[in-house]
This record gives C-alpha cells, sequence and structure tokens, in this order.
C-alpha cells in the first residue's frame, strides 16, 4: 500500500509492534462495549457497513453485509442512481445516512457502504488493495474472475474485514491459510505459529522462508508524460506521472537499498535538488539536462522512513515478487520526447488541409514503438486524401479521426502527414471547434522526468550474488496539440 512521505516512520524494533500509522488499512479492534456516537460529536471511523461488486450491466455480484444497518436493497439503489445514471461522475454518493463510494475496475464496480462518518481516503485505500488482492490471486479482477471464484472472494471478504474494519490484506500473508488448491491437516497445524508471526510482526508482508536458485531484482522506471501544446507551439502544460515498479525474487530476507540521482534531495514538504554531478555516463537514459525536482512522493509501506528522512536513503525489506516500490509526479524540466508542428487550412467551407510534421527529441540510437496521431476532422468529411513519409494513414469516418500509424520511430528523425479532406455541404453549417490532435507512444530506455537509478543493492545474512535489472519506458499520458 502507499503512504506519504510526510508520515512518522514506525520503530523497526522487534520487540515494538508496528505502529497503526504506517498503514492505512490500520488493525483496529473492534471492542465489545464500543461507545455510541454522542448527537453533536459525529463519528469519524473506518467501519464499512457492506461490500458490493457489480458488472456493467447492473447485476449483483457479490454482497457482504459486515453490519445489521446494510439491507440488501441498498444494491438496486445503487444501481438506480449511479451504474443506470450515466450523469453521475463522483466516486462517492450520499443518500441520508448513507455513502456509497465506488470504483471501477475492467468491467465491475466494486463498491463500499458505509452509515457513519468514515474516512474516505481509507475506503477507497481499501477498495484498491482489495483489487490488488483479486489481482494477486486471479491474475486478472474482472466479472469472469469474480464469477468463477465468488466463494474465495466471499471467503476473502471475511478474513480482510472484521465486523466492517479492514485487517490484514497483504497477499502473501493470506495466501499461506486461504488457498485455491486443497491444504492438508497437518500441514496447517505447522504453519499455524509462522502465519500468526507473519500477520502480526514487523514484515506482514514477506515470509520468512523463501528461497531461489537464482537471484534476482527487476527495476521498471515507467513514465507517463502529459502535454498541452497551443497552435502556435507553445507549452501550455506539461508533467510526469511516474511509478516504480520492482520484482524481487530474492531468498531469505533481504535488506536493499536503491538510489535515484545525486541530484535528488528530499524533505518534508516534498522533493528539492541540489548542484552536483550525475555520475550515470552515457548507457543510462539521458533527459531532462536540469535538476530534478519530484511531487507527491508516495512509497510502499515496506520503506524504513526513518532511515529516509535521516539519510535520503530509501531502505527496505522488499515484498516476495511483484510491488510498486515509489510513486512520483514531475513538473519542471519536462524533456518532451516528441515536437509535433501542425498546419491545419480551411480553404472555404469545402476543404480543409492538413500538413502534420512530427519530430524526435530523444537520442538517434533509441527508437519509440506504436507510435500512433490521431488527426481529427470535420463532421461533415466526405473523402480524405492523405500521404506520409513514413508509416500508414487511414481515414476512421466512425471517430472523424485520419489515424496515422508508425511501428517504429527513430530517435532525431522527423516525417510529415500531408492530407486533404473535401466536405460536404450542410444547410446550418456551424463553424468547426477544432479538436486538438492527440498522440501515442511507447519509448525505452528515456525518462521525460530525467530521473535515473544510481544503484540497487542486496544485503543479506547469507551473503549470496544477486543479479539485477533497470528498465527505463516512458508512455503517453494526454499528449495532445491544439
Amino acid at each position: 500500500m502507499l503512504i506519504s512521505t510526510t508520515r512518522s516512520p514506525p520503530s523497526s524494533s522487534p520487540a515494538e509492534s508496528p505502529t497503526t500509522d504506517r498503514h492505512l488499512l490500520s488493525s483496529h479492534g473492534a471492542p465489545t462495549d464500543f461507545p455510541s456516537p454522542k448527537p453533536n460529536h459525529p463519528q469519524i471511523a473506518t467501519m464499512l457497513s457492506g461490500v458490493l461488486v457489480f458488472n456493467q450491466k447492473g447485476e449483483n455480484l457479490i454482497f457482504r453485509a459486515f453490519r445489521n444497518d446494510c439491507r440488501p436493497r441498498l444494491a438496486d439503489v445503487f444501481r438506480i442512481q449511479v451504474i443506470s445514471n450515466a450523469q453521475v461522475r463522483s466516486p462517492i454518493l450520499t443518500l441520508g445516512s448513507t455513502t456509497f463510494s465506488h470504483v471501477k475496475h475492467e468491467n465491475i464496480y466494486l463498491v463500499a457502504i458505509t452509515k457513519s462518518n468514515a474516512n474516505a481516503a481509507l475506503v477507497f485505500e481499501f477498495l484498491y488493495r482489495l483489487i490488488q488482492l483479486g489481482k494477486g490471486y486471479f491474475g486478472k479482477f474482472d466479472e469472469e474472475a469474480v464469477k468463477n471464484n465468488f466463494v474465495l472472494v466471499y471467503e476473502l471478504l471475511d478474513e480482510i474485514i472484521d465486523f466492517g474494519y479492514p485487517q490484514n490484506t497483504e497477499t502473501d500473508t493470506l495466501k499461506m491459510y486461504i488457498t485455491t488448491e486443497g491444504v492438508k491437516s497437518e500441514a496447517r497445524s505447522e504453519n499455524t505459529s509462522k502465519i500468526t508471526m507473519q500477520a502480526t510482526g514487523a514484515l506482514s508482508w514477506r515470509k520468512a522462508d523463501v528461497k531461489y536458485r537464482k537471484n534476482e531484482a527487476f527495476v521498471d522506471v515507467i513514465e507517463d508524460v502529459n502535454l498541452l501544446m497551443s497552435a502556435t507551439g507553445a507549452v501550455l502544460r506539461a508533467d510526469v506521472t511516474g511509478q516504480i515498479i520492482m520484482r524481487a525474487y530474492l531468498s531469505g530476507t533481504p535488506e536493499c537499498k536503491f538510489g535515484l540521482n545525486d541530484r535528488l534531495l528530499l524533505d518534508n514538504d516534498g522533493l528539492l535538488s541540489l548542484p552536483s554531478g550525475n555520475k550515470m555516463g552515457t548507457k543510462a537514459t539521458k533527459a531532462a539536462a536540469g535538476s530534478v525536482t519530484l511531487e507527491d512522493c508516495q512509497f510502499h509501506q515496506c520503506v524504513k522512513l526513518g532511515k529516509f528522512d535521516a539519510d535520503r536513503i530509501i531502505s527496505f525489506v522488499p515484498p516476495d515478487g511483484e510491488f510498486e516500490l515509489m510513486r512520483y509526479r514531475a513538473t519542471e524540466n519536462v524533456n518532451l520526447p516528441f515536437k509535433v508542428h501542425a498546419i491545419v487550412n480551411e480553404v472555404g467551407r469545402s476543404k480543409v488541409e492538413y500538413s502534420i510534421g512530427v519530430k524526435a527529441n530523444f537520442g538517434s540510437k533509441l527508437f519509440a514503438t506504436n507510435v500512433v496521431v490521431k488527426i481529427p476532422t470535420p463532421l461533415n468529411t466526405a473523402k480524405i486524401t492523405e500521404r506520409c513519409t513514413q508509416g500508414k494513414a487511414k481515414y476512421e469516418p466512425s471517430e472523424n479521426n485520419i489515424v496515422w500509424k508508425i511501428g517504429r520511430f527513430t530517435g532525431q528523425s522527423e516525417y510529415v502527414l500531408s492530407a486533404e479532406a473535401i466536405l460536404t455541404s450542410m444547410t446550418n453549417q456551424r463553424a468547426w471547434s477544432r479538436p486538438p490532435l492527440s498522440m501515442n507512444f511507447s519509448l525505452l530506455m528515456f525518462t521525460s522526468s530525467g530521473l535515473l537509478v544510481r544503484y540497487l543493492k542486496v544485503f543479506e545474512k547469507s551473503n549470496y550474488s544477486s543479479v539485477k535489472w533497470v528498465r527505463y519506458m516512458t508512455r503517453a499520458g494526454s499528449y495532445e496539440i491544439r
């Protein structure tokens, strides 16, 4: 799960219990004499009355009530008010004393019902943790997975929620005693103590007896670059949303130390930059030449925040397998991988001429794949003639777009598309609003923010050697040119 860098770190001493401030889904117990809230003092708690799952048609796939105030008719209320109402855009709907918080994932709706004054951030954190839990068990958490494993879904809900309070949602811990395969009673009794220690210990996200013949760690730095450019070529908005995904296949209980650009300095209010040299050389990706400034930094709960605040080192004991180590944003010194120069000329009311030039700003040794440029056309377009210096262009009448596809776009190259749209005459012809031109692409070994991995060190008491891999990828988020 993700926690803010401004949160206080828990004690790393094994004698102390982990602080609930580390976990957005804290393990609250339900006392036997839980006091009722006073009329003038609203109760603030993360107490769920029920969890529901719907498909896109509004069919109720899962209905699990944890408290007596969650009635089956609430499923019909959500179906009518949200699924059947196309105008509803808010993820939170409050009707009287009942609040519906929902997340749409794949082709299903996950809904949490609350009656008390619940913390909305924790409710949504639980829903997203439920999605990750479903992916961990079924590979893909969609309507088919829910229908094929509905008994297991109910069992998981009963395990991770106690009287409406979210408990342990760690996939590795739950897989020890909630499994799709049969477990012998002897094996269950032997693993009981291990399960208890993992569920309540300081490292609830990792099993203690992990073994691999080959110890490897894979790090993926994935960035989505967003751009809004004016017709004159001025950048109106440019930012990067990134995440660092790690796949750890390491034996034992290793401690990893992760280092980013040596320009990077973090404080409690965000990320600042210090002027210092970059020692990555030419082998790593080269992006923004200026300082790297990151915002809204979030870490996985395994990161030791105490060491991070003191030494600016990302130190952690990783979960087994794939997890998201870090998430961030960057709004300064964004290096745009593509520059688009678009000329659209309306010739009277019968024709529109296009000249679209796209240039790659990255190095000549790199190349982008799956490059798609969508050029909007007027609604009354009758015929399109196009020619391009690279790739293929095709008119899509259903989308009112000219779709220009380039399978491989080499760095420092520039390609041009010329097109002419013949328009039909209309009785009530309105001025064309000219929607923005959009672009999609994938680019390996390049980061628009300039973020670089300096090192990844693995320490384990058996002192084994490990292999580390780093991959960079930049994708188009909302990449638009007016």
